[in-house]
């Protein structure tokens, strides 16, 4: 959420951002909403003072015992015309509360639409964002490793996985439906692997490990911006207000909604492990080979939760993102960073960098990795601040960035690095995680 002051100032600015962004957002209604809004809290204040007023005067007209009174009588006032004047007042007092009333049901109407317009503002995009309509449009940036080149006939994930025994795609069908899986035996391993991998990275570099939930208050998915907008994505439980995160990044950036933080404190730097729901709406078609695009999976999460500084942002925002690149570079896999372009950005991310590692079965590199960073735009709609130096208090900063998500990881690790009699290797750096098992063989082997 942005400031309403920035808007006002800035309207073709927004009207461009939604543009650039592909989003939904009706600036010149929401300034006439904001308007009127305005128009209503100032005569409700002016009003209220003169409420107050003439309240402070009645009581005074009314009270025999008190100076007031006792004064008026003595210069002459009968009690009798005091008590006309006190009719006078009475009467305004009356007309004030008949006016007030219809001001309120009126706002009653115009918060909400106000409110619900601004959450569909868009955060403008860094000055280095290239302007695009989709991810096809996303700029690399930089290139780690060489993709293998194979000289035998190199088998899909799943292939792989059917004939090791490890992944099984039409019984996790039978149980939950399409985009749904089963990993055994070194499968589940791996799995487990690359994850406790990644945390132990983070851990190391500074990272308080959490554990959050993964039903979280509709308040939290608002707050952190997937809502409005977001819902069809979600498995939602719509009775109790609550829904399953398609990331931790929603809990672990929400912790300290409605908090204000001391300066010292900063930055909060957290990472979790979780299983993610993400319903694929309107993805039908796309990716649905394998584990791809799959209704649940795990990740481990990295937040930042820093001061209101954009040079500060931006240090963490590439400070998260080596994180990331150091975890997919102990499993040596190839891989590219793309800046993303305007028409590939959430509504309130600043900038994005996505982390693709190369995968065979698609000739092409596969997103595996998203790092974002929002500046004050998610802390505004979770009320999370700081109080600076000065003792004043600011809206904080975040970030976000996956480190690893399974079973997506697994795709390139399997096809990387199977072997011409069917078997694969298991990267070194997962070895420890796997009771020091060096290759996969088919159960029978």
């Amino acid at each position: 959420m942005l400031d309403i002051r920035v808007i006002r100032d800035n309207p073709d600015l927004i009207r461009q951002t939604a543009s650039r962004k592909k989003c939904a957002c009706d600036v010149d209604r929401l300034l006439e909403v904001d308007r009127r809004r305005r128009e209503i809290q100032q005569q409700f204040d002016k009003l209220r003072q003169e409420q107050k007023e003439l309240g402070s005067q009645i009581a005074l007209y009314r009270n025999p015992k008190s100076p007031f009174h006792k004064k008026a009588i003595a210069d002459g006032k009968t009690p009798e015309g005091l008590a006309a004047e006190a009719k006078v007042i009475q009467d305004r007092l009356n007309e004030i509360k008949a006016a007030v009333k219809p001001l309120e049901e009126e706002d009653r109407r115009v918060q909400p639409e106000f409110d619900a317009l601004m959450m569909t503002v868009p955060q403008p995009p860094a000055p280095e964002v290239p302007d695009g309509e989709d991810d096809t449009q996303n700029v690399e940036i930089r290139r780690w490793g060489e993709p293998r080149s194979f000289d035998f006939e190199c088998k899909d994930h799943v292939q792989l996985g059917e004939a090791l025994g490890i992944i099984d795609v039409e019984r996790g069908v039978k149980l939950a439906g399409a985009r749904n899986y089963l990993l055994k035996g070194a499968g589940a391993l791996m799995h487990q692997a690359v994850l406790k991998l990644a945390v132990d990275m983070m851990v190391e570099r500074g990272f308080v490990p959490v554990t959050v939930p993964v039903l979280v208050r509709d308040a939290m998915m608002y707050g952190t911006g997937y809502y409005p907008g977001g819902e069809e994505q979600a498995y939602r439980c719509e009775r109790d207000e609550k829904s399953l995160v398609g990331t931790s990044e929603v809990a672990l950036t929400a912790i300290h909604c409605d908090e204000i933080l001391a300066d010292d404190e900063l930055p909060k730097k957290y990472t979790a492990l979780s299983t993610c729901f993400r319903r694929e709406a309107g993805a039908a078609g796309k990716d649905t080979y394998g584990l791809y695009r799959i209704h649940f999976f795990d990740k481990v999460e990295q937040v930042i939760v820093c001061r209101n500084d954009e040079q500060v942002s931006i240090e963490h925002h590439h400070e998260i993102l080596g994180n990331a690149e150091a975890v997919v570079q102990a499993l040596g896999l190839p891989y590219r960073v793309v800046n993303v372009c305007t028409g590939d950005l959430g509504i309130g991310q600043v900038q994005k960098f996505d982390i693709e590692t190369w995968m065979p079965s698609r000739k092409s590199y596969g997103e595996t990795h998203s790092a974002s960073r929002f500046y004050e735009f998610q802390a505004r709609r979770l009320n999370l601040r700081y109080r600076d130096a000065n003792k004043k208090v600011q809206y904080c900063h975040t970030l976000n960035n996956t480190v690893i998500a399974s079973p997506r990881i697994m795709i390139p690790i399997l096809e990387l690095y199977q072997n011409a009699d069917g078997t694969v290797t298991v990267p070194e750096a997962l070895r420890p995680y796997m009771g020091g098992m060096e290759v996969i063989r088919p159960p029978s082997s």
